[in-house]
């Protein structure tokens, strides 16, 4: 399984550094002299790093806001009591439920009559509700499966509520906001739909519109295509390892009073 998994992985790695050539070859050739010249073309491209800057800011930027809120948002949903709370958890699962393709005509008309057309911060706030339902039905999870009586031991020892979440539970949630931050960060990351519409301008797009610049007239540059395409899982791939790691280190870490 793990070789039918990687093999893709492999194979566009590979015919990122063949000459044009080697890639269109009828039989595959597995042994070969690697060349830079395919990420020199990708990278090469006009406004690449505006690119590559705008992608950050989005992606990063909607993660961040949807930790935020949706930290605040599962806290009040697994802790406390109040009438419509069983309404609102049915709204977050619609909202995870609904694709998100049928709003881009919406969005777009909406973004067209207040003039916020190719903007960057109108675009994170898109991704940032995109990603939220998911984030808050997680970590409602993760907060619901941390013992209450942690909680209430804090604040029997003179903690308030607030010092109690931020000292026990807020440290047991490691896990919980590593994989939320991974899901929703190769969410922002990888759309395509709403950039596409609502963001013609090319200072104001990101790499996901970058990846179809290699397709002419004459046919598709498939040795660029393969490193740009190497190129845009790179960050996906430092992110998931980075916070994998964490994650696994936040599983260890406990409330353990001694």
């Amino acid at each position: 399984m793990a070789v039918v998994f990687v093999f893709p992985v492999y194979w566009m790695v590979s015919s990122s550094l063949k000459p044009q050539h080697e890639i269109m070859t009828k039989d595959p050739i597995f042994l070969f002299t690697p060349t830079l010249d395919n990420y020199s073309t990708a990278s090469g491209v006009d406004l690449f790093w505006t690119y590559v800057t705008n992608s950050l800011l989005v992606t990063v930027g909607a993660v961040l806001l949807a930790l935020l809120v949706a930290l605040l948002a599962s806290f009040a949903l697994a802790r406390m009591k109040f009438r419509g709370r069983k309404g609102i958890v049915l709204v977050v699962m619609m909202a995870q439920m609904a694709p998100w393709e049928v709003m881009v005509i919406a969005m777009y008309m909406i973004s067209r009559e207040n003039d916020l057309l190719n903007s960057i911060p109108v675009l994170t706030l898109i991704y940032f509700v995109m990603v939220l339902p998911f984030t808050i039905w997680t970590l409602r999870g993760f907060i619901a499966a941390v013992p209450v009586e942690l909680e209430e031991a804090a604040q029997i020892d003179g903690c308030t509520r607030g010092q109690a979440f931020r000292k026990v539970i807020f440290p047991l949630l490691a896990p919980g906001l590593m994989s939320t931050s991974i899901f929703g960060f190769i969410t922002a990351w990888n759309e395509f739909a709403m950039i596409l519409m609502l963001n013609k301008d090319k200072e104001s797009q990101t790499l996901t519109l970058w990846l179809t610049q290699f397709q002419t007239a004459f046919g598709n540059d498939w040795g660029a295509t393969m490193a740009a395409s190497t190129l845009f899982a790179l960050p996906v791939l430092i992110v998931f390892l980075f916070l994998q790691r964490k994650a696994v280190g936040g599983m260890t870490a406990g409330a353990v009073k001694g």
